[in-house]
Order: C-alpha cells, then structure tokens, then sequence
C-alpha cells in the first residue's frame, strides 16, 4: 500500500504499545517504535526531553521527508516541532477552526443532537505548536443525518480519514502544495 503514498514509511512509532498501527506496520515489515512520556515522568524528565529526544531519535536514524500524525495523542512541544518545522502533518476529525483537539468525533456528536451542529469533518494540517491550528492541506466536510447514532458518524469520518489522509501525504511529498511557514 505505500505505492499510492508517492514515498515508503521507514518507521511507525506510537506512544501506546496496543496501537493497532503498530501490528499493521510490522506485517507490512515496517520498522516500529514505542515511545511513551510516562517513562520520561517516571524517570523525572520533562515532557521537552521527551519531544527532543524523540526528535533526534527519528532523524539520526530514519532522517524522514514526512511526519505523519494519525491518532498520536500527545501533544508535540516545539522541542520536537522545530526540528522538523513544515514536514509534520496531522490527521483531525474535524474542520479547520472548529473542535480543535481532543475528543472531535464526541463533541460533534454532542452538538449534532444539541442541535447546533448539522456537519462536521476531516482534515489533514501542517502541525504547528498550536493544537490544530497548521494550514489545511486537504479538507472534507460530512453531514451529520438525521437519526445517525455516534458509531454512524465515527463510521463516516473514519472512511473519510482513510482515503484523505493518503492523498494528503502524497500530495506534500510531491511538492504541489507548501507549508505556509
């Protein structure tokens, strides 16, 4: 499957050791990596010693075009932001300037039958120091329908994320759009 990305991923590392992204990567024999921030708390380092090492780890051995962010929950510091600056994508269910940050799916949910909300949506965003703040690369809105349960909605926004987090990756490794920093 790494043909249609226009590159090959030379790593896959989580900060869970259950990801499923992990066993995905290994039977594609893709090498991977668990990283956690509770070893670094345990050993009484700073979240900025996580990110930093973290950093150097990733470019001192796999030395990557493209950061791909999909489903990494820990929010990146500029210690490991700035070594990479405009090669950091992330994956976000939602649309730009709306429900940054956790919890995106739920809170549309919640709004959705609040009555306050009749969309939602995915994008893929360069990755800055502000939580979902980067310039959008690709954007898809989605309705939320009348009667949809939550799982109906997740369902629609995870089979969007599937097919536009590829086409976003494929379209920075090719040049044809920049990071606006």
């Amino acid at each position: 499957q790494q043909d249609c990305l226009g590159g090959h991923i030379s790593l896959v590392v989580s900060n869970k050791k259950s990801a499923y992204g992990l066993t995905r990567a290994a039977n594609a024999d893709i090498p991977t990596a668990v990283r956690t921030l509770k070893e670094y708390r345990d050993a009484g380092k700073s979240r900025e010693d996580f990110d930093r090492d973290l950093a150097e780890f990733i470019a001192s051995d796999y030395a990557p075009d493209l950061i791909v962010l999909a489903g990494w929950m820990h929010i990146l510091s500029p210690a490991f932001i700035d070594r990479f600056r405009g090669r950091i994508i992330n994956l976000h269910p939602a649309l730009p300037g709306e429900l940054d940050g956790a919890h995106a799916i739920d809170r549309a949910y919640d709004e959705f039958k609040a009555g306050s909300r009749s969309r939602t949506g995915v994008m893929v965003h360069y990755v800055i120091p502000e939580v979902d703040k980067g310039a959008p690369i690709l954007v898809e809105e989605i309705p939320c329908k009348e009667g949809d349960s939550q799982e109906d909605l997740e369902n629609r926004i995870h089979a969007v994320e599937h097919h536009i987090l590829p086409k976003a990756v494929k379209l920075v490794l090719s040049g044809n759009v920049k990071s606006s920093e």
